[in-house]
């Protein structure tokens, strides 16, 4: 059956007081909050390290995070790890995560083709992402692609007019109350997906290598 409500949001499932990523990724799992749950295998929650330097933010699981529960373990996942390496940022450092949680995607077939996530989508998820960042405490925060630069930063930022630019953090968010932590940095790039859908890939590539430079340098 179609949804035909507007979504509740996610914050009756976020626990009052996590005291770890593990606990938010426990409640996560049950999470009802709009309806992608309902055609999603499962919920696919941030991993890396709880003290990382850097947290990267991307759009929503893809078809293979879906049937894995990780983010970032397919093509573009891939990608983002080599550009990750040649940048010089040191895997260590990372926390990954998206600004949706569960993959919204279309049926043609047999085929599960990606759907953007909408604006009710990225506001009904926004309470995991906050409480994921009141637990985290990085030096920087790196944005990648547009649907995380509107959850962040809000509906007018463009990803290509920000680009490799660091922007302080998180009075530049669009509700900076939602994170109280120390002034950091953050700076928007391209997802990597959109290196791979790119005409000339190899031109994308360096744009983003160069932007995750300018990200490993800010950590040094």
């Amino acid at each position: 059956m179609p949804w035909t409500e507007a979504p509740v949001g996610a914050q009756r499932w976020v626990p009052p007081h996590p005291r770890s990523i593990d606990e938010l990724k426990s409640a996560a799992a049950d999470c009802q909050g709009c309806e992608l749950h309902e055609n999603a295998t499962q919920t696919v929650f941030g991993r890396g390290a709880p003290h990382a330097k850097i947290v990267f933010v991307g759009e929503q699981p893809g078809d293979i995070e879906d049937r894995q529960g990780l983010p970032f373990v397919g093509p573009a996942g891939r990608l983002l790890r080599e550009a990750v390496d040649d940048a010089g940022i040191d895997p260590a450092d990372l926390y990954i995560t998206n600004s949706v949680k569960h993959f919204r995607f279309e049926l043609r077939g047999n085929r599960r083709i990606h759907q953007n996530p909408g604006p009710a989508h990225i506001t009904a998820c926004r309470p995991w992402l906050v409480s994921e960042f009141a637990l985290l405490k990085p030096e920087l925060v790196v944005i990648l692609g547009a649907t995380a630069g509107k959850a962040l930063l809000g509906p007018s930022f463009r990803v290509t007019r920000s680009r490799g630019q660091l922007m302080p953090w998180p009075a530049s968010a669009q509700h900076p109350e939602d994170f109280p932590v120390a002034e950091i940095q953050a700076l928007a790039t391209i997802h990597p997906s959109a290196v791979l859908r790119a005409d000339d890939r190899e031109t994308a590539y360096r744009g983003l290598v160069d932007d995750l430079r300018v990200a490993a340098a800010a950590v040094a």
